[in-house]
């Protein structure tokens, strides 16, 4: 790989400092837990990426990162004391994966001026930045992804689903409800008609969900759910002999082991994605030499190429371009959360630059500024190949509908901005 000549120029601003800090980087993980099948790959590859930066780099701008690992378990409190107790570090960016955690932290990275990255989770009308700091989304949220689920169903049917029974089978939980309102919107505007399923925490009884399923009909089945949810929720649509090309999960619904569990019967199953899939990345071949044969991967090494995975590695590498761009805004190595929240901010990714770290394809183009920390809103569509055990993109990243999806976040974050005294920015 090669390295960035502006790393190379930072580094040498540096050379005459006695000592060099850490870049420190936490990680709300849960390995733990009823979500700890999503968790493992997550953390797994965040550790593997910033290892592998180290390893091969020498850390970022000559300076190592210090991932700091604190356990959740997927629980808001849990997660609330994990940032208490690391926030005093230095730490740069918070990732939590956690919708619930997500929204604790908000009005606390605000008040300490840290940067929160919930990369198509979380609060998603965090996407306007002049009323959230310091919250970034990029590159989609959740509303794009409800979006974007609908545009494929118009794309498969000729531009017209008015009068198509759609069923939304979600997590009874802040994260399964954030499509809601969007897809209401989006009922009115083509004509299809919504049906709402609620699951309760965990999602291992659904018994009575796919029995109405089967009873109503829907031409599509959406899904928003996580974990265990999604295992029950593939292997009870097998059930019912649900036709499962009709059926898509929301991106935190399409991971391997969301469908190894029903076998062959899950073969067909569509999911959203924020990310390339697979292992066709030159990046995996360092980590196979500089993490995995060294022995210092996160996990097993047997994550590799999973969805959660790559999600992951995609993180770590938006969060190492977003360091660069502040070690070069500011002419340092040795960069500050509040120097970071302004990498965050002018951050701006190219396919040449996917290219040159080795992940060409893995996300698309996109640019951050002050008024929007959301991005563009492009989503892909992604299908289980049961017989091959591989999920395959079978979409190009395509934009949500931005005259439904910019007013609801307009809406949405200026009444955030009323409720807290928030003065608008970017003037």
């Amino acid at each position: 790989m090669k390295t960035k000549l502006a790393t190379w120029a930072t580094a040498a601003l540096m050379a005459a400092s006695p000592v060099m800090a850490d870049l420190v980087m936490p990680s709300l993980s849960f390995r733990t837990g009823p979500y700890a099948v999503g968790g493992i790959p997550l953390a797994d590859g965040y550790a593997d990426y910033f290892t592998l930066v180290n390893e091969r780099d020498g850390g970022i701008g000559g300076v190592p990162v210090r991932i700091l690992e604190c356990e959740t378990g997927y629980n808001t409190e849990k997660g609330v004391e994990c940032y208490e107790s690391t926030k005093g570090e230095g730490s740069l960016l918070y990732q939590p994966f956690s919708t619930g955690i997500t929204y604790q932290l908000i009005p606390k990275v605000t008040a300490d001026g840290i940067a929160l990255h919930t990369m198509g989770y979380g609060r998603t009308s965090a996407a306007n930045g002049k009323v959230f700091s310091n919250v970034f989304n990029f590159p989609a949220n959740y509303w794009d992804a409800a979006s974007v689920a609908i545009n494929y169903l118009l794309d498969e049917n000729g531009g017209d689903i008015a009068g198509r029974k759609i069923a939304l089978v979600y997590h009874n939980s802040a994260y399964g409800k954030e499509p809601i309102r969007t897809l209401e919107k989006l009922s009115e505007k083509h004509g299809f008609d919504l049906s709402l399923i609620p699951v309760d925490h965990p999602g291992q009884e659904q018994k009575s969900q796919w029995l109405q399923i089967r009873r109503e009909k829907p031409d599509n089945v959406l899904m928003w759910g996580w974990g265990v949810m999604n295992q029950v929720a593939v292997q009870e649509a097998a059930n019912i002999r649900y036709p499962m090309e009709n059926f898509i999960g929301a991106w935190w619904s399409g991971a391997e082991a969301d469908v190894i569990p029903a076998g062959a019967a899950a073969n067909g199953y569509k999911a959203l994605t924020m990310n390339g899939v697979g292992k066709d990345y030159p990046i995996y071949e360092d980590i196979q030499k500089y993490v995995v044969d060294t022995g210092k991967a996160a996990g097993a090494g047997d994550q590799i190429g999973t969805v959660l995975y790559n999600r992951t590695i995609y993180a770590g590498f938006l969060a190492h371009m977003a360091i660069l761009k502040a070690q070069e805004i500011h002419g340092v190595a040795e960069i500050t959360p509040a120097m970071m929240v302004d990498g965050m901010e002018n951050l701006e990714i190219t396919n040449a630059l996917m290219e040159e770290y080795g992940v060409a394809g893995m996300g698309p183009e996109f640019a951050v500024s002050c008024e929007n920390h959301g991005g563009p809103g492009l989503g892909a569509v992604a299908q289980w190949d049961a017989s091959a055990g591989v999920w395959n993109q079978i979409s190009e990243f395509k934009v949500s509908d931005r005259s439904i999806i910019e007013p609801l976040i307009e809406e949405d974050s200026m009444a955030f901005a009323a409720e807290n005294n928030i003065e608008p920015r970017c003037n």
